[in-house]
């Protein structure tokens, strides 16, 4: 059985040699219309196949250089984010007299109105530069924002920051699901999804601890302004190391070498995508818009992110309400990022593992945060070990989300369309955060009782189109069987051809 898996897979290498070596004798290389991997395809002058080992090694390279510097910055990225909900342990809300009417969850909410405002000028920056220097600018900036917050004195500051915030870290989610999709094939990108996502469960872990120690401070400034000043340096310095280490994609990828480019772009013919096209081609927005799969993914991402208000602004609060001290309540969130971040790496790896199940195991995931909704709602305050453990698993929707983003980035080709489809669908993503936090009022806690009632329907109607959306695509892979056109990839860095125009393109359920 090995065997026959072993010739198959040389076969198909041998006729992607083949076809690499038509290329070389035939095409011209212009970039408007093909990716700009063709250029190295066509000037690499060495050996075209290679083994299944040298494949292996260069995808631990990839790793190794890449993924280390989306899981930091994501990470880091996170904790800047989420830096709120933790300081309003430590005075913020009484310093900004956020505790008046919804301010504080207005603070919240606004970051992700920055954020719908970002993400398209971000993306667009990315494709058309190097992404890097993009990233390295955005990052760079956000570090300077995020440290003025110690200058800030009223509520209306705090807003401004936190909106400009967002609009500073928007580029950033949909820029890591490009450079995902341009370095590995469809089947490895669900895993890669997972491990820079579930930064945000595990830095979890870190931040209390490092917040814990600030919260003792007792100099001329409140403890939580100290908070805002340590990240806004790390991350300040962290965008310097992203602009010299970053590889951005297979074609101008530093300390690789020409074979190790030819290769990591060759094997990506397998995507039916192309790796990089830096025009912006507006008949691809227009289909991507009239794209039923855009819209369910757009819908799944709001409906799945309604509850990450409560898991990203009201996790310290809620664990303090249950009568634990705001230091406590501080170190009680780690074993919950430990959680979660455990099923944000265990659901793209059975993803991996099982194909055709990634619309299921994003409905799953789900699931569980239904339950933790429910036993939030539903249980009396002093069932405390209880509510704990459903706090621990509230964000299980992580997981999903982060197969989710692996099935946007493999069922989208044609560049613009899959970095406008990107943003698009973080669209979805920060409406669902803005919606998440407002419905948490004040007056109801700590029952919530409007908070979590919109969180189960939101996570109910998201499992719902988990299964709409794979029956679509399975739909749709039938139908291009039954014309005759089977899978193949002799277009996949011609003419940045998309998914719905290109008949060889088969869809990942």
């Amino acid at each position: 059985m090995d065997e026959k898996i072993t010739d198959a897979a040389t076969m198909k290498r041998d006729s992607g040699a083949e076809q690499v070596e038509e290329l070389r004798k035939t095409v011209t290389v212009e970039t408007l219309h093909n990716d700009e991997g063709m250029k190295v395809l066509v000037n690499y002058e060495g050996d075209p196949t290679w083994t299944e080992a040298e494949e292996k090694k260069l995808i631990r390279k990839i790793d190794i250089r890449l993924l280390s510097i989306l899981c930091l910055t994501y990470g880091l990225q996170y904790y800047d984010k989420a830096m709120l909900s933790q300081a309003a342990l430590f005075g913020l809300r009484t310093d900004l007299e956020l505790q008046i009417g919804n301010r504080y969850s207005m603070s919240a909410a606004i970051f992700y109105m920055g954020f719908i405002c970002g993400a398209y000028p971000a993306i667009a920056l990315a494709q058309r530069y190097p992404i890097e220097r993009v990233i390295f600018g955005i990052v760079l900036a956000w570090g300077i924002c995020l440290t003025c917050t110690a200058a800030v004195t009223n509520h209306q500051g705090l807003f401004a920051q936190r909106f400009f915030l967002g609009m500073l870290e928007s580029g950033v989610s949909p820029a890591w699901m490009l450079v995902v999709g341009g370095w590995y094939k469809k089947q490895e990108q669900a895993m890669r999804m997972g491990a820079w996502y579930s930064s945000t469960g595990f830095v979890s872990m870190v931040s209390p601890l490092i917040n814990f120690g600030l919260g003792h401070i007792t100099g001329s400034l409140s403890p939580w302004r100290y908070m805002y000043i340590v990240a806004g340096a790390v991350t300040i310095l962290w965008s310097f190391v992203i602009l010299f280490l970053m590889p951005p994609d297979p074609i101008r990828a530093k300390r690789f070498t020409d074979r190790e480019r030819y290769i990591a772009v060759a094997r990506m013919r397998a995507n039916n995508a192309g790796v990089r096209n830096t025009h912006f081609k507006k008949e691809q927005v227009w289909e991507m818009l009239r794209d039923a799969n855009f819209w369910l993914v757009f819908a799944m991402a709001f409906c799945i992110l309604v509850a990450n208000g409560p898991v990203s602004t009201f996790t310290p609060i809620i664990i303090r309400d249950l009568g634990f001290s705001g230091l406590n309540s501080l170190l009680l969130i780690m074993p919950a990022g430990f959680t979660i971040g455990m099923i944000e790496l265990t659901a793209p790896y059975c993803a991996m593992k099982f194909p055709g199940w990634r619309a299921y195991i994003v409905a799953i995931t789900v699931c569980g945060t239904i339950l933790a909704s429910l036993l939030l709602w539903l249980l009396p305050q002093t069932a405390t070990g209880a509510k704990l453990f459903a706090v621990y698993i509230l964000a299980s929707y992580g997981g999903g989300y982060a197969v989710l983003m692996s099935m946007q980035i493999a069922n989208t080709a044609g560049y613009t369309k899959r970095s406008v489809g990107s943003s698009g669908m973080f669209m979805g993503y920060c409406l669902g955060n803005f919606l998440g936090p407002l419905v948490f009022k004040a007056e109801e806690a700590p029952g919530y009782r409007t908070g979590w009632i919109t969180t189960v329907v939101t996570s109910a109607a998201a499992v719902i189109l988990c299964i709409v959306y794979r029956a679509y695509n399975a739909w749709e892979n039938k139908r291009r069987d039954k014309s005759g056109q089977m899978e193949a990839y002799e277009h996949a860095f011609e003419d940045d051809l998309t998914d719905r125009k290109n008949p060889q393109f088969r869809y990942t359920l």
